[in-house]
């Protein structure tokens, strides 16, 4: 009996205990709703790590710090040193001068034969970041741009080609004084233009035209070019933008020493984003007209003229392809974003140039049509695809920034 009373002490003992020890591992259930919202925190706070970015994110970053953020120092460098180029390849060297600016010296060559070498000072956050300086100068050898003639009917097969080498130099502020919407940039450049005999299966300018049907043919001239832009520009960033928009207007001055080709500009620009089902999709239109005006007994040189064509406006056209006194450029894209890194794009292009400033209207307007494909980080455009088709045929267009 004595055996069978200590087993049923033992046995409630344990009984007991196993009930207290659930009891202590059970969590009450909340009272309220903040201690349901504490406790739901602290579960999850039990499975949280630290983020592992993919592959992909690791190399957008990457190429983002080389090409946008500029915090490596050796970098790629795709930038032409002259619309119509090809493809360019080249390299810079970045150093920081101070915590945000920097100097970067850099140079490419083209599948042209374009050659370019310039150094740039840049100053992001001035005026407690209110403003943007930057500072350039180099030196580009240009070895065969088209001239078809003047207006928007001219003929593919009257191609001829004009070469020069430049040096140049100057500087751009822009300025915000609200620190949005509202912004001023100034500028101005010198630059010397030396027509030299181009190369490439068309004709030389100099053998088709003379000094007297083609205004600057065989010019040596160096221009001092001011300019003033005001806008109001709602933009995350020109450089690449979902929402938001661009409306300014920027005055050109060119004066020539010689006061053989003097002359003023006015462009007239307006951007504007409208985002769709929650920025999916995106309408992008853009329009931009520029008017010259001739001073005192001076003309306008080819070289100087307004132009479309190329792959930042009438895409299914080659560069420089229609040139005159005045011009006018329409764009529309649907733009569709795949991911966070990459969009698509439909797009319709239409322009004209003119000799008269009252010709600037819808009639005859040269278009192309396409399909794009874009890179992007938040902010920048790293590298952009596009395919367009016009009546002169098909045009692929690499680029390493956005059309607008």
């Amino acid at each position: 009996m004595r055996g069978i009373g200590r087993l049923a002490v033992i046995t409630i003992v344990t009984l007991v205990a196993g009930t207290a020890t659930a009891a202590l591992a059970q969590t009450p259930e909340p009272d309220t709703r903040e201690a349901a919202v504490e406790q739901a925190q602290t579960e999850k706070a039990k499975s949280l790590h630290p983020y592992v970015a993919s592959r992909a994110e690791r190399l957008i970053t990457e190429v983002e710090n080389a090409l946008v953020n500029q915090t490596t120092r050796w970098h790629p460098y795709f930038e032409n040193a002259y619309s119509g180029g090809g493809f360019a390849l080249g390299a810079g060297y970045l150093q920081h001068v101070s915590p945000y600016n920097v100097v970067d010296l850099r140079g490419s060559y083209s599948a042209s034969q374009y050659k370019l070498a310039e150094a740039e000072f840049s100053a992001p956050r001035l005026f407690h970041r209110r403003g943007e300086l930057s500072l350039i100068g180099g030196w580009r050898d240009v070895t065969g741009v088209g001239f078809y003639g003047f207006g928007s009917q001219t003929s593919l097969s009257n191609r001829a080609n004009f070469a020069f080498e430049q040096p140049y130099g100057g500087g751009r502020l822009t300025f915000w004084p609200t620190r949005r919407l509202f912004m001023m940039r100034g500028g101005m450049d010198i630059a010397r233009w030396s027509l030299t005999e181009p190369t490439g299966r068309a004709p030389s300018v100099q053998t088709v035209y003379t000094p007297a049907t083609l205004p600057g043919l065989g010019a040596v001239t160096t221009y001092r070019h001011t300019e003033a832009t005001v806008g109001f520009d709602s933009r995350v960033s020109p450089a690449y933008a979902r929402r938001g928009g661009f409306y300014g207007v920027t005055g050109h001055d060119y004066t020539d020493h010689d006061s053989r080709f003097g002359f003023r500009q006015v462009d007239y620009e307006a951007i504007q984003h409208i985002p769709i089902l929650r920025e999916s999709w995106v309408i992008s239109l853009r329009g931009i007209a520029s008017t010259t005006w001739h001073k005192d007994g001076q003309v306008v040189p080819l070289f100087a003229l307004p132009s479309l064509g190329g792959g930042s406006n009438l895409r299914g056209f080659s560069s420089w392809r229609f040139r005159d006194q005045h011009s006018l450029l329409l764009q529309a894209e649907w733009r569709i974003m795949v991911n966070r890194f990459f969009d698509t794009a439909l797009f319709y292009d239409a322009g004209k140039v003119a000799a008269r400033r009252e010709d600037l209207d819808f009639n005859g307007l040269r278009n192309d049509y396409g399909f794009g494909a874009r890179f992007h980080t938040p902010f920048a455009t790293v590298f952009r695809f596009d395919v367009a088709r016009s009546r002169e045929g098909t045009r692929y267009v690499f680029a390493t920034s956005p059309v607008f």
